[in-house]
């Protein structure tokens, strides 16, 4: 089974521990989906926009692990989605994303340059 990460659980960022056991397959640019800036991890809905990630052979407990990360906020929702290396797990931000900072490079790694640029 695969996941596409695309924020905080990235290599060299705060929660890719998560990701220790995981299998890295490759980047990836997503179309279709949109980011936003939550603070210390983004939020992704579908849209007009085009997002980076990682896609990542993971094990049924590393994602049980992101489930339980990811559900303490009750904010996202896992959904399965095609990428070139195979169906793979995304969640996706369920709440509005009006009044949030979006990061139109679609890079959660480059989302501070774009606040200098505004």
């Amino acid at each position: 089974m695969r996941v596409i990460v695309y924020g905080s659980l990235r290599r060299k960022q705060g929660n890719h521990h998560w990701m220790t056991d995981a299998q890295l397959l490759g980047e990836h640019r997503l179309d279709g989906y949109e980011i936003y800036d939550l603070g210390h991890y983004p939020a992704v809905i579908r849209g007009e926009g085009t997002i980076e990630c990682e896609v990542y052979r993971i094990t049924p407990p590393i994602l049980t692990e992101l489930d339980a990360l990811k559900k303490n906020a009750q904010e996202y929702q896992r959904e399965l989605i095609e990428t070139p290396y195979g169906k793979a797990w995304i969640y996706l931000y369920q709440l509005s994303v009006e009044g949030l900072q979006r990061i139109t490079s679609g890079d959660w790694l480059k989302r501070h340059g774009e606040e200098e640029n505004e």
